[in-house]
């Protein structure tokens, strides 16, 4: 089976899909892009990850993680390989005792899986051929990269105030947060704190 690699380049909300995530990936060695609407935990869980967030306790695709590597197993690659009736599958490929398995899963659990192993994340040529597009010029920013999160309502998390005193008082709203176990406002205050830092996850 031919295949392709491809990263993740983002992640945003989907009016149009009810309270569902579109997961947008990009071919690696190519310019297609392949979007994957996702339920709302994974979303937060893939977004989590990514941020750098560590929740107090770990979430289904931590505990998963962590149950692959006790168990000795090292998570090798996932492959979305088919889509059927609009809904797309995918296999997770790892090595256990010196022997090489798959197992079935939905395509959003293995790509939480695979941020938090590194695995690399492949899509079935075939898949590509039906489903990806190749984005036009009008789908990209200044620097010629597609932006896939903007938002045109976004609330201001706090007022005005200098940027020392933004940046406390948004260390503090993203504690709490995280203590609440709100993953998606925690990760849109990091965002908020990164913008002001200048720093990046």
């Amino acid at each position: 089976m031919n295949k392709v690699q491809v990263e993740i380049l983002g992640l945003s909300a989907s009016p149009s899909a009810g309270g569902a995530y579109a997961l947008l990936l990009k071919e690696t060695y190519g310019v297609r892009r392949l979007p994957i609407i996702i339920g709302s935990f994974e979303a937060q869980s893939i977004a989590l990850e990514l941020e750098g967030i560590k929740p107090p306790r770990p979430l289904t695709h931590d505990l998963v993680k962590n149950l692959i590597d006790n168990l000795g197993a090292v998570v090798i690659e996932i492959l979305i390989n088919e889509l059927r009736d609009n809904t797309f599958f995918a296999k997770i490929k790892f090595e256990a005792s010196t022997m090489t398995n798959e197992i079935d899963a939905r395509p959003s659990d293995a790509i939480a899986i695979a941020v938090r192993t590194g695995a690399a994340i492949y899509v079935a040529e075939d898949v590509m051929k039906v489903a990806a597009f190749v984005p036009s010029s009008d789908d990209k920013d200044e620097e010629g990269e597609e932006d896939p999160f903007k938002e045109e309502d976004e609330d201001p998390i706090i007022p005005k105030q200098k940027s020392e005193t933004k940046v406390a008082t948004l260390q503090d709203q993203l504690r709490e947060a995280i203590e609440k176990e709100d993953y998606e406002r925690a990760a849109k205050i990091r965002d908020e704190i990164n913008k002001y830092t200048g720093s990046s996850n």
